[in-house]
C-alpha cells in the first residue's frame, strides 16, 4: 500500500499564519508542575500526589489534535447537522488548553477549585464534547458522541449545563458565554478575597473562555469586557478564535475593527498568536504569559483557519454550519492522513489522555487535605465557605425576613425589598448583587457592605453601570459558579427588554438569579410611557422555568424573597412598586409559596357571587372594590395571585398543586364546570374532553352571576404558559 500523502496545509492556511506572534513568544515546553504533598491529620505519613504529566511528543500531539477534529467531523456528518468548522480550527488550542493547563477531575465535574472552561461560541460544541470524552468524563461516552444533536442526547446542538456534566454554562446565543465567564471569574476573585489566608490559598482557579467573531460583534460581550477590565479580573483568560468567517461570509463585510486595540482600551492584557493551526509552542507560551498577568484579564487572539484540513471548504462560510458531505469528509481524511473509520480514537491517544483521571483524583485529594487544615485553623470561614460550596442554607435563615401587620405604615414595595435584601445578606454568606446604575432608585444597596471593586473584591455590592444585558449574563455566571452563591441584579422593570436574552438563558441554564425589577407599572408616574411597563409582565410570565412574582405589600415581598432564595434552579423576577402601598389584612409570607391564595371572603358554603383576583399594587384596588360590593349585599372573594407560575404550572410544589391549585378559584356552582377540566403539566396543554390543544383558552377570572360578568380570557398559541 502506498504511503499516505503529505497533508496539504496550504488549503487551510490562515490569513497571516506566520510562525510568530505580535510579541516574542518562547516556545519551550511546559515544565513539570508537581503538587505539594499534603500532611495527614495526626502526624500520619503525607499523601504523595501525582505530578502533572509532561506535554505529549509532537507526533502524539498532532494525532490527538486530528482525533478531536475527526470526532467533530464524524459526529456532524452522522447527524447531518452541526458546525464542524470551529472544532477543526480550534482543535490545537483545545488540545493544549485541556491537556496541559486546565485543572479538573473528570470523575467529579463539580470539584470546587477546578478551573472553569466556557465555550461562548457554543455552535462549535463538538470541540468541547470531544475534549470531555478524551479527558475521561463519564457524561460524554462514544455513544453520546454518536448521538450528537439527537433526542434526549447528552450532546445537544449547543452546550447545556443541565444536560452534560462538565459543561459549566449553557451557551449558543453569541456573547452570553463570554459574559458568563466574567461572572465566573468575578466569583473566584470575590471568594478568594474573602477566604484565602496568607498560609492557605483555598480558592485558586482560572476561568478560560473561547469566543468567536460573532461573540465579539454582540454588544453584551463589550459590556462584560468593560467590567472585567475595570475589575482587574486577572484570572480570566479569553481566547478569540480569529477565523474571519461568519455565516454570511468573510467578516470584513461588516466587522473590521481592531479587536486587540479595543480590549487594550478596556484594560485588558492582549496577545496575538498568529499561527493557531500548528503553532503549539506559541499557544503554550501565550497561556503562560496570560497566567503571569494577574493584574488584568487577558485576551489571546488566536488566528485559525475554520475547517482546517478540508481541501475545498476550509476558510469558507460553507464549513461554518453544515456537514462537510461524504466526499469532502473523505478528501479531508486523505489530506490530514487520517485513514481511520469514523469515530476512531487511536490507542496512543487514549493512553495519553487517561492521565487526567489520576491527576484529577490527586488534585481533589490535595484540595481536600488543604481544606481539612483550613477548617481546623479557620472554623468560621470554613463553615461559610462550605455553605457556599454545598448550597446548604443556614438554619433558620428565613426568620430574618421582616413581617408586617395592617397597622404597619404604608411603603413602596421597592423599599420593603431593600429591607429583605439587607436582612438576607446578614444571614446568607453567598448573597451578593447590585444594580445597573440605579441602586438608590431600585433600593438595592447592602448597607453593611462596601463595593466590589478591583481593590476591594471581598465586598458584596456590585456596581454594573448602565449595562443591563451584561449585568444579567454576569449574574448567570456567578450563580452557576457555586450552589450557595445567590446573586441578585436590579433595574427598572421596563428595562428587562435590554436584558431579555440573559433572563431567558438564566431560565434555560437553571441559574437561580434574583432579578429585582422596580417601577413595575404605570404607577411610576411622571417619567411617562417610555418607562411604564405594560407588556413586560405578561411576556415574562410566558417564559418557561421562571418565577414572576409581584407582591402587594410587605409580607408578600418577604414571601417572594423566601421563594426566590429557595429556588436555586429557577430564576425569579420580583416586580416592585415605586408608589406606597398599604399593608393588607390577610396577606402572608408563607402563603406566597402557594402562588395564589384567598385574602378575604365573606361568602358561605363556598358560593361567592364574585371572585376578584389581583397582583401587586392592584390587589389593594381589588380589596377596596370588594368592600364596596359587600356593602351592596354581594359576597366577594379576593384572591392574591402573586405568582401565576405556581398556580398554573406548579413551578415549585408540583405534587401539592394537584390538590391545591384550584382552591382559591373553586366554588360550588355551574360555572366551575366550564374550567375544571383544564390543567397544565409537563409543557403541554390538556383538556379532559379534547386532549392536547394548539389554541388554548384559559379562564382567569369569572363570575357566578350574569349581573357580574367579569371574564378575562387570554389566548396563547400552542401552549398557555403562566
Amino acid at each position: 500500500m502506498a504511503a499516505p500523502p503529505t497533508p496539504n496545509t496550504s488549503a487551510a492556511a490562515a490569513p497571516g499564519s506566520g510562525c510568530g506572534s505580535v510579541r516574542l513568544l518562547r516556545s519551550s515546553a511546559r515544565s513539570r508542575l508537581p503538587f505539594a504533598a499534603a500532611a495527614r491529620p495526626g502526624g500520619r505519613p503525607a499523601t504523595v500526589l501525582r505530578a502533572r504529566a509532561l506535554p505529549a511528543p509532537p507526533e502524539l500531539v498532532e494525532q490527538s489534535v486530528n482525533t478531536i477534529r475527526f470526532l467533530a467531523v464524524d459526529a456532524v456528518e452522522k447527524a447531518q447537522s452541526g458546525h464542524p468548522g470551529l472544532p477543526m480550527g480550534c482543535a490545537p488550542l483545545g488540545h493544549v488548553l485541556f491537556d496541559e493547563f486546565l485543572r479538573f477531575n473528570p470523575k467529579n465535574p463539580a470539584l470546587f477549585d477546578r478551573d472553569r472552561f466556557v465555550l461562548s461560541a457554543g455552535h462549535g460544541c463538538m470541540l468541547q464534547y470531544a475534549l470531555l470524552h478524551l479527558a475521561g468524563y463519564d457524561s460524554v461516552t462514544m455513544d453520546d458522541l454518536k448521538a450528537f444533536r439527537q433526542w434526549r442526547s447528552r450532546t445537544p446542538g449547543h452546550p447545556e449545563n443541565f444536560e452534560t456534566p462538565g459543561v459549566e454554562v449553557t451557551t449558543g446565543p453569541l456573547g452570553q458565554g463570554f459574559a458568563n465567564a466574567v461572572g465566573l471569574a468575578l466569583a473566584e476573585k470575590h471568594l478568594a478575597a474573602r477566604f484565602n489566608k496568607t498560609d492557605l490559598k483555598i480558592v485558586d482557579h482560572y476561568t478560560y473562555v473561547i469566543l468567536g467573531d460573532g461573540c465579539q460583534m454582540e454588544g453584551v460581550s463589550n459590556e462584560a469586557a468593560s467590567l472585567a477590565g475595570h475589575w482587574d479580573l486577572g484570572k480570566l483568560i479569553a481566547f478569540y478564535d480569529d477565523n474571519h468567517i461568519s455565516i454570511d461570509g468573510n467578516t470584513d463585510i461588516a466587522f473590521t475593527e481592531d479587536i486587540l486595540a479595543r480590549y487594550e482600551a478596556l484594560g485588558w492584557h492582549t496577545i496575538w498568536v498568529k499561527n493557531g493551526n500548528t503553532g503549539y509552542d506559541d499557544i503554550r507560551a501565550a497561556i503562560k504569559e496570560a497566567k503571569g498577568a494577574k493584574d488584568k484579564p487577558t485576551l489571546i487572539k488566536v488566528t485559525t483557519t475554520i475547517g482546517f484540513g478540508s481541501p475545498n471548504k476550509a476558510n469558507t462560510y460553507s464549513v461554518h454550519g453544515s456537514a462537510l458531505g461524504s466526499k469532502e469528509v473523505e478528501a479531508t481524511r486523505r489530506n490530514l492522513r487520517w485513514l481511520h473509520e469514523p469515530f476512531h480514537v487511536p490507542g496512543d491517544v487514549k493512553r495519553h489522555w487517561s492521565h487526567h483521571i489520576d491527576e484529577g483524583a490527586s488534585l481533589e485529594a490535595q484540595w481536600n487535605a488543604k481544606f481539612a487544615e483550613y477548617e481546623k485553623k479557620y472554623h468560621q470561614e470554613a463553615a461559610e465557605l462550605k455553605s457556599i460550596i454545598s448550597g446548604e442554607l443556614p438554619s433558620g435563615w428565613e426568620n430574618a425576613l421582616p413581617t408586617y401587620t395592617p397597622e404597619s405604615s404604608s411603603d413602596a414595595t421597592r423599599n420593603l425589598s431593600q429591607q429583605c435584601l439587607n436582612s438576607l445578606a446578614k444571614v446568607i454568606p453567598g448573597f451578593l448583587g447590585g444594580s445597573a446604575d440605579l441602586a438608590t432608585s431600585n433600593m438595592t444597596l447592602l448597607m453593611m457592605f462596601g463595593d466590589f471593586q478591583r481593590d476591594t473584591p471581598e465586598q458584596r455590592n456590585i456596581r454594573f453601570g448602565v449595562r443591563e444585558h451584561g449585568m444579567g449574563a454576569i449574574c448567570n455566571g456567578i450563580a452557576v459558579h457555586s450552589p450557595g452563591l445567590i446573586p441578585y441584579c436590579a433595574t427598572f422593570f421596563v428595562f428587562t427588554d435590554y436584558m431579555r436574552a440573559a433572563i431567558r438563558l438564566s431560565a434555560l441554564s437553571e441559574s437561580g438569579v434574583i432579578f429585582v425589577m422596580t417601577h413595575d407599572s404605570i404607577g411610576l408616574g411622571e417619567d411617562g410611557p417610555t418607562h411604564q411597563p405594560v407588556e413586560q409582565l405578561f411576556s415574562i410570565r410566558a417564559m418557561p422555568n421562571i418565577l414572576m412574582l409581584r407582591p402587594s405589600d410587605g409580607n408578600e415581598t418577604s414571601g417572594a424573597y423566601k421563594i426566590a432564595v429557595l429556588n436555586r434552579k429557577t430564576p425569579s423576577i420580583i416586580a416592585l412598586s415605586r408608589q406606597k402601598l398599604p399593608q393588607l389584612k390577610g396577606t402572608s409570607v408563607d402563603a406566597v409559596s402557594k402562588g395564589g391564595y384567598i385574602i378575604s371572603d365573606n361568602s358561605s358554603g363556598n358560593k361567592p357571587d364574585l371572585i376578584l383576583i389581583g397582583t401587586g399594587s392592584e390587589l389593594e384596588i381589588a380589596e377596596k372594590a370588594a368592600d364596596e360590593l359587600r356593602k351592596e349585599g354581594s359576597t366577594v372573594r379576593v384572591v392574591s395571585l402573586v405568582c401565576w407560575g405556581y398556580i398554573w404550572m406548579g413551578e415549585i410544589y408540583r405534587t401539592e398543586r394537584q390538590s391545591y391549585w384550584h382552591r382559591p378559584f373553586w366554588c360550588k356552582c355551574s360555572c366551575w364546570e366550564n374550567i375544571q377540566g383544564t390543567w397544565f403539566d409537563s409543557g403541554k396543554c390538556h383538556c379532559s374532553s379534547q386532549g392536547p390543544m394548539n389554541d388554548h383558552f384559559v379562564l382567569l377570572a369569572y363570575t357566578c352571576f350574569e349581573r357580574y360578568v367579569w371574564v378575562l380570557v387570554i389566548r396563547f398559541q400552542q401552549c398557555c404558559c403562566f
